[in-house]
């Protein structure tokens, strides 16, 4: 045994092995939780952070709804995409999948509306528990004002597909939208 005072106290009859093996774990605990890695205080320095970041987006959130609100924009932008909303037909059959703060809507629609998604000239606007198919200008300028109403808008992206001049399978494009 490495410590002689307990070896004197278990030859004594003191204590017991139990006593002394537990007396050693309790000990290596203590010196355990004493062991400081910093890592309490950088994970609580990354919350204020996080905090600090979605306070100061919300407030500015809130400064840009009430320049728009007091502007009346933003109920002339509502009664603007009310208006200008396409109507989805009755016998859609089509399935258009969108995601809108974390969760997946649907919206029925035709072949025609569903190109049209895809090719950004519509624009989903959601407002008051509502979809609109909306005309893509119109959606841009609803993300402009209101970005938490904007539910699908479609960006074009500067990094388009290069095609090599030796690829045998260049004639055969993959399409965007494939339905399984």
């Amino acid at each position: 045994m490495a410590n002689p005072f307990q070896e004197q106290l278990l030859k004594a009859g003191l204590v017991s092995k139990q006593k002394v093996q537990k007396a050693k774990t309790q000990k290596r605990r203590d010196r355990k939780a004493k062991v400081d890695d910093g890592s309490a205080e950088l994970k609580q320095q990354i919350a204020e952070q996080k905090q600090a970041q979605a306070a100061k987006d919300k407030a500015l959130n809130e400064q840009r709804f009430e320049a728009a609100s007091e502007k009346g924009l933003v109920r002339g932008l509502v009664t603007e995409f009310k208006r200008l909303a396409i109507k989805t037909p009755q016998n859609a059959e089509v399935k258009f999948n969108y995601t809108f703060e974390n969760k997946i809507f649907s919206l029925y629609v035709d072949d025609k509306l569903q190109s049209q998604l895809l090719n950004g000239q519509l624009g989903i606007v959601r407002h008051e528990q509502s979809s609109y198919l909306v005309p893509h200008k119109l959606a841009e300028r609803v993300n402009l004002l209101v970005p938490e109403w904007c539910a699908y808008l479609w960006v074009q992206d500067d990094t388009s597909q290069v095609v090599e001049e030796d690829d045998p399978y260049a004639d055969y494009v993959i399409p965007d939208d494939l339905m399984w």
